[in-house]
């Protein structure tokens, strides 16, 4: 079911089902890459949209972060002998790319879109003001933010963090390979044990991987909850999005 706003533009109504009324998406680049080692595989991009689109149909408001690693990674070896800041820039181009790929995805799936970059690449992207993506999301369209936090030696993990804490997000959902948070490696440690639940200290004190401690304790400073979930099981998006407890919930 959809609605007509004062400005005449149609939305989704909002479901009673859904927990959320906007949401931070972060994915990460290698969730573009399904199986192959490096770049972005179609099927995979596509079944990603498909997801989102859902959610969207919900009546949720989405912000997506994607990260750079399926493309940044692939050169890393080239990179070797360059500055810090210099191979961060490059970094922040590989999520551009993957921006518009997955804004791409998402139209030909029939939900509008807008990237908006923290570079300034007038051509193809907007750029980031704070505003003008609450607006768009407002409107029902889905917010690609690109290119990190525009700054060298910030993850985009924090860039999540910071634009979830800026536009007002209810929670941040980070999917991952995993279904959440363990106390070790799962895929190392068969005897990982995993986290239902977690505070932000706890996190930050067992100095876990799963996000950098910047951006946790920027969620912590905000009350801005975290949900780490499995991407690649189906419908799991979805769960996540109506409230379900569904991987671990940092907090």
């Amino acid at each position: 079911m959809s609605m007509r706003g004062s400005d005449g533009i149609t939305r989704p109504k909002p479901s009673a089902a859904s927990r959320y009324r906007r949401i931070m998406l972060k994915l990460s680049g290698e969730a573009l890459m399904g199986a192959a080692g490096y770049g972005i595989e179609p099927a995979t991009i596509q079944r990603l949209a498909s997801d989102i689109g859902e959610i969207h149909e919900l009546g949720i408001e989405i912000a997506l972060v994607l990260g750079g690693g399926n493309i940044y990674r692939g050169v890393r070896a080239a990179t070797e002998g360059l500055e810090r800041a210099t191979g961060d820039y490059m970094g922040m181009l590989a999520t551009v790319i993957n921006a518009l790929a997955m804004q791409n995805a998402l139209e030909k799936t029939g939900f509008p879109t807008r990237v908006m970059s923290a570079l300034e690449i007038r051509e193809i992207a907007e750029p980031y003001i704070r505003r003008r993506a609450m607006r768009h999301l407002e409107k029902g369209r889905i917010v690609i933010f690109a290119a990190g936090t525009g700054n060298p030696y910030f993850s985009t993990d924090t860039a999540a963090a910071l634009r979830a804490a800026e536009i007002g997000a209810e929670v941040i959902l980070k999917g991952t390979k995993v279904d959440g948070i363990y106390d070790s490696d799962p895929t190392l440690n068969p005897a990982a044990v995993r986290f239902d639940e977690l505070s932000y200290s706890d996190f930050i004190a067992k100095g876990l991987k799963v996000m950098d401690a910047t951006a946790v304790t920027l969620c912590m400073e905000n009350a801005l909850p975290i949900q780490v979930f499995n991407l690649q099981v189906p419908g799991n998006i979805q769960r996540v999005s109506r409230g379900e407890a569904v991987g671990t919930m940092v907090h």
